[in-house]
């Protein structure tokens, strides 16, 4: 669950810090407080869109940091599979916030953002206010479906968009190879041509490295040669005054005195080693110096040679391996070209055969989607029947497409009758602001309960309902708390009556300064407050009653 939420110079917040307690926790707050700032701190760290300007006036950087303890194994299981280890239970999610970008990390780690909003969501699903509109768009109903089979599909969506990606392919081959005999026979030549100037070259494996390496010898050679020889003239024993001869004068002179004492004698012996040393360097050299005498004629065949290779490697290729692909491409282009007719027939037997897998594949897909679609539309009905949906009747009806996707085949779409006798009708066509957040509100219900999520967010559900409706949501967010965390935003004294734990946003002025601050309420200040909603500014003692009978009895009815 959600443990804490930090977060520093954004928007009115200075600095504010908030800990998240079991069970449903409600925020309330007269309109403008900074209810909308603090859903928009959750979305920014679990990856949303950030722009400099959401950074507190004056200030260059901003942090929002979520901490969740996680208990679930399969959480933690999935996790790992992003390389994320909790540490001690607790996975943090932060984002550091600054002129133009943005960092995030888990558990003090950078990673990237697709990695953050991977790991966000399977600790935490948020419902703003406006996603009940996603209902509204049908080809949002079809991934709800996929989300709600859940493990189930996927090896069976992958099997069907790898069918497709092959009919895609075989399809991209059979326009490219629809020649006329004119154009065939262009491609035929340039073909040939190409493959001929490879082949003719008859490059070998390493070899422009080598060239490369010995036309760099060749262009240096002269400095090199230059070096070589003053160092052998130095010395060398083809000259006077040079270290070999004055180290034989040196050998002579001390040749009588080390027979005479041990100590000279020693002296002596490495004098003879550094002559020997002297001797092998010398040799080495005169070797070394050879290795750079290259012929006038060597030279420009290394460097027509070079010429070449890098010819082909600007037409056909960076390396002469791609060379090498690349003509055995053209070799197989060839063969398919000086058969055309048959060329085209194989093309045209492995197209039928990937329509047929493609069309198997998109079957067995929409076979799973029909038995579940059932499954998913009886389970929202359950749950919308709680949310005072009495006589509702609702269908997900799947149709074809009529063409392959990576996706299969099909379309889906929610069909309501929210009275009895009324016949059923698209769900964007007849559902009012107000149902349209209930039934999301059953449809994030029955997801959770597939998908285990540990925290919901709900940012004012409560988006036009009132009355015995406004009771029937408390219920259900007080039902849907007892087995995970929520987290709510309200202007409902009934729903916020059900908190757990109840937390006030409030702003307030300086002499300059605007602030937002978010506080924990004891119980005393929660009715309080809920008097507050209740009567507005005139808050009586009959108001506060009332405001605390219904405290006890959202209480009673835990």
């Amino acid at each position: 669950m959600l443990l804490n939420l930090h977060v520093r110079n954004l928007a009115l917040i200075d600095e504010s810090e908030v800990d998240f307690g079991q069970g449903l926790n409600i925020l309330t707050g007269e309109t403008g407080a900074g209810k909308s700032i603090l859903m928009g701190s959750v979305n920014l760290a679990l990856g949303g869109r950030y722009t400099a300007d959401m950074l507190r006036s004056g200030e260059k950087s901003g942090l929002v940091e979520l901490t969740f303890s996680v208990e679930d194994p399969r959480i933690i299981k999935k996790l790992e599979a992003l390389d994320l280890t909790p540490d001690n239970g607790m996975v943090t999610l932060s984002r550091k916030l600054m002129e133009g970008r943005s960092i995030s990390r888990i558990n003090g780690e950078t990673v990237s953002m697709g990695t953050l909003k991977e790991a966000a969501g399977l600790l935490i699903d948020i419902h703003g206010q406006h996603d009940s509109q996603t209902l509204l768009k049908r080809k949002n109903h079809l991934a709800l479906l996929d989300l709600y089979t859940g493990e189930k599909i996927r090896p069976v969506k992958a099997e069907m968009a790898d069918a497709y990606s092959e009919l895609c392919e075989i399809g991209r081959q059979l326009e490219e190879s629809s020649l006329d005999d004119e154009s065939r026979r262009r491609e035929l030549s340039l073909a040939e041509f190409e493959v001929n100037e490879i082949e003719e070259a008859a490059l070998a494996d390493g070899e422009d490295e080598e060239l490369e390496q010995l036309y760099r010898r060749m262009t240096e050679s002269r400095k090199i040669t230059e070096a070589v020889a003053e160092t052998y003239q130095y010395t060398s024993e083809d000259s006077g005054a040079n270290a070999s001869d004055c180290l034989s004068r040196a050998i002579r002179a001390f040749q009588e005195v080390a027979e005479f004492d041990e100590q000279a004698a020693q002296l002596y012996s490495q004098l003879l080693d550094a002559d020997s040393l002297l001797n092998d360097f010398n040799r080495e050299l005169s070797e070394y110096a050879k290795s750079f005498e290259f012929s006038e004629e060597e030279f420009r065949e290394t460097e027509e040679r070079l010429n070449l290779i890098n010819h082909l490697k600007a037409k056909y290729g960076k390396s002469i391996r791609d060379i090498y692909e690349y003509c055995q491409q053209k070799k197989d282009r060839i063969e398919a070209l000086n058969d055309y007719d048959a060329f085209i027939k194989d093309l045209e037997e492995k197209k039928r055969k990937a329509e047929a897998r493609a069309a198997k594949a998109a079957e067995k897909l929409s076979a799973m989607r029909r038995e579940h679609a059932v499954l998913f539309a009886d389970e929202i009905k359950k749950q919308m029947k709680e949310l005072n949906f009495l006589d509702t009747r609702l269908e997900l009806r799947l149709t074809g497409t009529g063409r392959y996707s990576a996706n299969g085949s099909d379309e889906a779409e929610f069909y309501l009758a929210v009275n009895p006798g009324e016949p059923l009708k698209s769900l964007a066509d007849i559902a009012s602001g107000g149902e349209l957040s209930r039934i999301m509100l059953a449809v994030k219900t029955v997801l959770a309960d597939v998908e285990d999520t540990p925290t919901l967010i709900f940012d004012e559900i409560d988006a036009g309902i009132s009355g015995i409706t406004a009771d029937k949501v408390s219920e259900k967010l007080r039902l849907i708390a007892k087995s995970r965390q929520v987290i709510c935003i309200t202007h409902l004294p009934q729903i916020a009556a059900a908190a757990d734990v109840h937390f006030l946003i409030e702003k307030s002025a300086g002499e300059r300064t605007v602030h937002t601050e978010i506080r924990r309420l004891d119980e005393e200040e929660s009715v309080m407050e809920l008097a507050r909603i209740l009567g507005g500014s005139k808050i009586t003692d009959h108001i506060i009653e009332s405001a605390r009978e219904m405290k006890d009895l959202a209480m009673s009815e835990r």
